[in-house]
């Protein structure tokens, strides 16, 4: 299969272009992991309600799905100063790209449909309950102007050890990514 070169989005079967990256904590990030299948997911930004949300959820299965040999790493359009804010305790790495480099390279859009998708309102609405409850418990409140603004989409891509890409999704609005059973699933699937 071809490498990609272009910020097209990809598809099942490409492959991504080798690199290590470096997280919050500044421990690199292999892509693709060599040793297992790597659930690369692209945030929104941090302090993101919906993202919150997604990522406490993938992080109380975290061992279930590091048991079905998937690694995750969540990468976001915000620095990595903003990023301590406001998800300092994932048991994961963080990867930060403020320059929304990683999000061009794959593909990965912000566009009004992310919050005016009708499909996206119910997620906003839990997400805004949940994070009213955890600013009241002290938790830093969402950004009012976050950086790269609020139109992000989220991704999903699964890459397997050799960087082919064994499962995708390129979110439609601002709710639309892999629920834990989804990445468990992708996962039995990529499983030869």
């Amino acid at each position: 299969m071809p490498v990609r070169a272009t910020p097209r989005r990809f598809a099942v079967g490409d492959t991504v272009p080798a690199r290590t990256l470096t997280d919050l904590r500044g421990d690199p990030v292999a892509v693709p992991d060599p040793d297992r299948l790597l659930h690369l997911q692209f945030r929104r930004f941090a302090g993101c309600p919906i993202c919150h949300l997604h990522l406490r959820s993938v992080a109380r299965r975290h061992d279930e799905i590091a048991a079905a040999g998937v690694r995750e790493v969540a990468v976001f359009h915000s620095s990595a100063a903003d990023l301590l804010r406001h998800e300092p305790d994932l048991p994961f790495p963080l990867v930060a790209d403020p320059d929304r480099a990683l999000y061009r390279e794959f593909g990965v859009e912000a566009a009004p449909r992310a919050l005016l998708d009708p499909r996206a309102w119910p997620g906003i609405a839990r997400a805004l309950r949940h994070g009213t409850r955890a600013a009241a418990r002290g938790a830093a409140a969402p950004p009012l102007t976050p950086e790269g603004g609020r139109l992000g989409l989220p991704a999903d891509l699964l890459v397997a050890p050799d960087g082919t890409v064994a499962a995708l999704r390129y979110g439609a609005h601002a709710d639309d990514q892999w629920s834990v059973d989804e990445i468990l699933a992708a996962a039995r699937a990529a499983r030869p």
